[in-house]
């Protein structure tokens, strides 16, 4: 940065010693500012042909190293994300992987499933913001909400061209694009079908390559089967960090595919196996929710008190009705009790 900087500044004054040493009425207006303009445009020419230092200004596609995304991946996620230990593993894992291959012969695709409040929206944010500086409001990345732009069932068609047409045009200009599907168990059954191509393994699609993209996918569809899964463990006397992806993830698969009232309902990207990951986030306890609370006040620079954590936290519902162990709407109020409590 600061060579390119020094170099623009030299050509500058390059192009200003000569009519300087000239006695003050030789200097000549006009062949003074074709030189500076010609010193600047050289510099500039310099500045636009050189990436990373034109990326520090603009943002640039894959505008972070695919190591330093990674890295920044990982540690956001274990000082932000509480019990989600599968979540953790599984994501880190594939966007790492996916990050770091030169020559991957698919995009990335995950699909993210639990309930509200879990933390699915807030993980898809975390992999943007690890991956583009401006997160989610990169011009890279591409948050589609299903009952924001595809409510209207009858007007499948349309959307399927929309969609292919938005997909084809932003991944011509980014291969790195981030793609996010929220509400897909809200999603028209069938729409989500018509990106098929796009996360199946060819090469090249006319004339463009998607194997650099990702795609993410959430929806509320299968909590049901994890939340079944995480009673299991708890009434067996074994806790939720015995919980291996092995044991959720055929059967979480099974249950999006079979769910009527979800987008993926019999669709071509689970038959074909095209999705790489369904991720299970868990259902959160008493104790998630103070930290959630806790997290939140430190990043607002206020001072926490432990009194606030707690009456926020029995404030919350929590499921079965009988255990009371999960929360049933995981951390998503916190933020509204903290401001109760709170003069911000």
């Amino acid at each position: 940065m600061k060579l390119w900087w020094g170099a623009l500044r030299a050509a500058l004054g390059l192009a200003l010693l000569p009519p300087l040493l000239k006695p003050a009425g030789a200097v000549e207006p006009i062949s003074l500012g074709l030189a500076i303009a010609g010193a600047a445009a050289s510099a500039l020419t310099g500045f636009i042909s050189y990436p990373r230092l034109y990326c520090y200004f603009r943002e640039c596609c894959l505008q972070r190293h695919d190591q330093r995304a990674a890295a920044a991946l990982q540690e956001n996620l274990e000082r932000k994300l509480f019990g989600q230990h599968l979540v953790n593993k599984v994501v880190v894992k594939a966007v790492k992987g996916f990050l770091n291959n030169s020559n991957a012969k698919k995009p990335l695709a995950l699909s993210l499933h639990g309930w509200t409040g879990t933390g699915k929206n807030f993980v898809s944010k975390i992999v943007a913001e690890s991956i583009y500086k401006r997160g989610l409001q990169s011009k890279y990345v591409h948050q589609f909400v299903a009952t924001l732009h595809f409510p209207h069932a009858d007007s499948i068609s349309l959307y399927k061209d929309q969609l292919q047409s938005w997909i084809r045009g932003n991944v011509s200009i980014c291969p790195r694009s981030l793609f996010i599907f929220d509400e897909m168990d809200k999603m028209p059954a069938g729409l989500i079908d018509s990106i098929k191509p796009f996360l199946d393994y060819y090469e090249f699609l006319e004339g463009v390559s998607y194997r650099q993209a990702i795609f993410i996918f959430l929806s509320n569809a299968g909590a049901e089967k994890i939340t079944e899964l995480a009673l299991d463990f708890w009434r067996n006397g074994r806790t939720r960090e015995d919980i291996q992806l092995t044991d959720i993830q055929n059967a979480l698969s099974v249950s999006v595919f079979n769910n009527k009232n979800s987008g993926f309902w019999h669709s071509t990207l689970i038959d074909r196996n095209l999705i790489d990951y369904f991720v299970p986030f868990l259902p959160l306890e008493y104790k998630h929710v103070k930290m959630c609370a806790r997290v939140e006040i430190e990043s607002r620079g206020y001072t926490v008190d432990e009194d606030i954590l707690t009456r926020i936290a029995d404030e919350m519902t929590y499921f079965p009705r009988e255990e009371r162990i999960y929360s049933d709407k995981g951390c998503k109020t916190v933020d509204a009790k903290l401001d109760y409590y709170y003069d911000f």
